[in-house]
C-alpha cells in the first residue's frame, strides 16, 4: 500500500443508532496525531441522546430476538462481519492510520486483521460453551442456564482503536446481547464505519449503536443507565476506579476492567544472544511510541550483561524515525496529543530533577510543530519512589534497574499499583517458572513481549491493573449471566 494524502479522506461523523448514522452538533474538535491539523467534529452524547441508545438497544435486542436466536446463527452473521471488513481492510486502514497513532504499515497488516478475526474467534465460541449439568442428589436435576444481560456497555480506548472495540463487540454480541460503544473522542471514526458493515451483514439494527462523546458526560451516562446489565471498559486505572464506583451506584452491575500497566521486562544473564534481545526491549517500550497498556516500561537486567544490553537498546533506539501515519515506511508513532506530549516528557523531566539521568532521549523529537513526537527515552539511576517507576506514562520512556540474584530480580519487578503483564528472558525453564509463579501480573511472557493472535489467551490484570478478562473462554462467558435451576423429580 503507497502514502496516502490524508486530505482525501473522508471521515463519518455523529452517533450510530438504530442502524444508520445520527447527525448530531459536532462541539468536540478531533486533529490528526501526525500533524494535529482538523479532521472533523463530533458531538458530546447527553443524557437524553444516551438514554435513546440504550432504550433503541434493548427494544432492538428484544424485536430481533438476538439472545434467542440459535448461536449458529448469530455465529453465521458475525462471520459474514468479519469478511466484510476484511473486503474493506484498505478502506479501515487508511482511517484508522489517519485518525489515530497507528501508522498505515501496522494499520493494514496488524489492526484490521486481527479486528476480523477477533470477532471471528468469539463468532466461533457462540456455540461451543454452554452450561453445566450439575451433580446433586438423586431425586433431582441441576444445571446452569447462562443467558445474556441485554444491553451491554462498552467504552474503548484511542490507542488501538479497531482491535480494542473487538475485544469488547465481538464476545458481547457472539453471547447474544445488544451493545452500545462508545470510542474514544479522539479516535471516533473507524468504529462507525465497522457498524455500518456489521448492519450490512444482518446484525440487527440497533443491536449495536455506537455514541460519541466525553468519557466524563457520555461514558458516565453510559455507565449508570439503568438498562445497561454489564460493562466493559479499557483505559486508565484512575478512570476505572471511577467506573467501578459509579456501576455500583447505579444498579450494582458488573464491569470488566483492563487498566493501567508498569510492566517490568527481567533479564537474566543466560537470555541469549544480545542483539536479539535489545530488539525485544526496545519493541517492548517504543510500540505505538509507549502508548500501550502492556509495554515494558520496566528493563530489570542481570549487572554482569546490563551495559552491552544497555548500549545495544540505545543503538537501536537511535535508529527510530518518526513519521506521519499516512507514510508507509513510518514505524515510529506520534503522541496522540499535545497534553498527551506533555505529561509524559513532565514524568521525565520530574525524574531527572529527582535524581535519574538520561541514557538517552529525554526531549520531543524536532518536526517543526507538525504533530508530537517523543524520542525513545531511557532513565537509569532510579529506585522505587522514582516518578517513572511509579506511574504509569504512557510513552516511550524505560527505566533501567540492575540486579545481582533472582530474588532481587522478583523483588524489584513486583509494583505497588500495578500487575497487568511482565516479561521474563532466561534460557532456564526452571527459573522462568519460578518467576512466572511469584510475578503478580495477570500475563507473564517468556522469551517474547506482547500478544500474539491467540485469541483463546485472556488478557488482564491483577491489583490496580484491572477486574475480569478480555480475549479468550474467559471474555465470552463474562457476558453472560448464570442462573442455577434445580428440578425435583
Amino acid at each position: 500500500m503507497p502514502d496516502f494524502d490524508p486530505k482525501q479522506i473522508a471521515a463519518p461523523s455523529g452517533h450510530f443508532i438504530g442502524g444508520r448514522l445520527t447527525p448530531g452538533e459536532p462541539v468536540i474538535d478531533v486533529l490528526r496525531p501526525s500533524d494535529c491539523q482538523p479532521m472533523g467534529g463530533i458531538p458530546d452524547a447527553s443524557d437524553d441522546l444516551v438514554d435513546q441508545a440504550v432504550n433503541d438497544a434493548h427494544s432492538s435486542w428484544r424485536a430481533s430476538g438476538w439472545g434467542t436466536r440459535s448461536p449458529r446463527e448469530r455465529a453465521r452473521v458475525l462471520l459474514r462481519w468479519a469478511d466484510l471488513i476484511d473486503r474493506h481492510a484498505d478502506e479501515l486502514a487508511r482511517l484508522e492510520a489517519v485518525s489515530s497513532t497507528r501508522p498505515i504499515s501496522e494499520a493494514r497488516t496488524f489492526d484490521v486483521p486481527f479486528t476480523s478475526d477477533c470477532i471471528r474467534f468469539f463468532a466461533e465460541c457462540a456455540d461451543k460453551f454452554g452450561g453445566d449439568a450439575l451433580p446433586t442428589r438423586q431425586d433431582s436435576l441441576g444445571f446452569v442456564v447462562p443467558e445474556p444481560y441485554g444491553v451491554v456497555a462498552a467504552i474503548a480506548p484511542w490507542n488501538f482503536p479497531l482491535s480494542m472495540a473487538s475485544w469488547k463487540c465481538g464476545p458481547a454480541l457472539a453471547a447474544g446481547n445488544a451493545l452500545v460503544l462508545k470510542p474514544s473522542e479522539m479516535t471516533p471514526f473507524s468504529i462507525l464505519r465497522v457498524a455500518e458493515l456489521a448492519i450490512e451483514a444482518g446484525v440487527p439494527a440497533g443491536v449495536f449503536n455506537v455514541v460519541q462523546g466525553r468519557g466524563q458526560s457520555a461514558g458516565a451516562a453510559l455507565v449508570r443507565h439503568p438498562l445497561i446489565g454489564k460493562v466493559s471498559f479499557t483505559g486508565s486505572t484512575h478512570t476505572g476506579a471511577a467506573i467501578m464506583s459509579n456501576a455500583a451506584q447505579h444498579g450494582t452491575k458488573p464491569v470488566t476492567l483492563e487498566l493501567g500497566g508498569k510492566s517490568p521486562q527481567i533479564v537474566f544473564d543466560d537470555a541469549g544472544d544480545i542483539d536479539a534481545l535489545a530488539q525485544r526491549i526496545l519493541r517492548g517500550f517504543t510500540s505505538n511510541a509507549g502508548q500501550a497498556c502492556v509495554s515494558g516500561t520496566r528493563l530489570i537486567v542481570q549487572r554482569g550483561i546490563a551495559d552491552r544490553l544497555i548500549d545495544a537498546v540505545i543503538a537501536k533506539a537511535a535508529a527510530l524515525e518518526p513519521g506521519p501515519t499516512w507514510r508507509e515506511s513510518t514505524r515510529f508513532a506520534p503522541i496522540i496529543s499535545e497534553a498527551q506530549a506533555t505529561r509524559i516528557d513532565a514524568a521525565v523531566q520530574d525524574s531527572i530533577a529527582s535524581g535519574a539521568h538520561a541514557l538517552c532521549g529525554g526531549e520531543y523529537f524536532d518536526t517543526a510543530g507538525k504533530g508530537f513526537y517523543y524520542r525513545p527515552t531511557l532513565l537509569a539511576g532510579v529506585d522505587r519512589d522514582s516518578r517513572a517507576v511509579r506511574e504509569e506514562i504512557f510513552g516511550p520512556v524505560l527505566t533501567v534497574q540492575t540486579f545481582d540474584d533472582e530474588d532481587e530480580a522478583l523483588s524489584l519487578a513486583d509494583h505497588p499499583t500495578y500487575g497487568l503483564a511482565a516479561g521474563v528472558h532466561t534460557q532456564d525453564i526452571g527459573r522462568a517458572l519460578r518467576a512466572m509463579r511469584r510475578i503478580q501480573a495477570g500475563t507473564v511472557w517468556i522469551n517474547r513481549f506482547g500478544r500474539t493472535y491467540d485469541f483463546i489467551i485472556p488478557t488482564g490484570g491483577f491489583k490496580g491493573s484491572g477486574i475480569g478478562k478480555d480475549l479468550g473462554r474467559e471474555a465470552f462467558e463474562a457476558n453472560f449471566r448464570y442462573k442455577a435451576v434445580l428440578i425435583d423429580f
